[in-house]
């Protein structure tokens, strides 16, 4: 039995507003046919912004970061083409002719799809830039680390003040070494 472990990201494009119309027909459908060995993980990748309102209120709203996009990370075979396919609200899988090519490595981690980070090589005190998010470009210095949420506590200098922020590891590159 093949594990997750080989499993590849795909991505199955809908029509608009249907993503999570689509992610609830996979559940459904892992479900009915005992497929949990095979579809591992669904995703539709959205972001809280801050929305303002017509009268002035500020309020927090997920957005779709690709809409009328799902990923989903299985062990792919001609027979779930055919079930993920008829799914109401799908169009088909990205990729040449609508047969399914998976994301590459280096894709998945641009997209954020999976957070983990195997190999940590920032510690207390390194400085690193942020790579990612809202302070993307910004440097700052490490002031902990927490392994097991995959977050880091940063003293990042903007506008002139030393300001500390938690970051997920991914979001963050190692600079080098910092005099001592």
């Amino acid at each position: 039995m093949i594990g997750s472990e080989n499993a590849k990201w795909y991505v199955i494009h809908t029509y608009s507003g249907y993503e999570a119309l689509v992610k609830d027909g996979l559940e459904k459908m892992i479900e009915n046919n005992n497929l949990t060995d095979t579809i591992f993980e669904i995703k539709i990748p959205t972001e809280e912004t801050i929305e303002e309102r017509a009268n002035g209120k500020k309020k927090l709203v997920q957005r779709k970061l690709m809409p009328c996009y799902v990923f989903v990370k299985m062990n792919y075979h001609n027979d779930l083409w055919f079930q993920i396919t008829s799914i109401r609200g799908v169009t088909g899988f990205v990729g040449p002719q609508g047969r399914p090519l998976p994301l590459t490595d280096d894709e998945v981690k641009r997209m954020r799809l999976e957070d983990k980070v195997e190999h940590i090589d920032i510690a207390e005190g390194d400085m690193v830039q942020i790579v990612s998010g809202p302070l993307a470009s910004y440097m700052g210095e490490v002031l902990s680390l927490n392994v097991a949420k995959q977050k880091a506590r940063v003293m990042v200098s903007m506008f002139g003040r030393e300001t500390e922020a938690e970051f997920d590891l991914v979001e963050l590159s190692k600079l080098g070494n910092t005099a001592e």
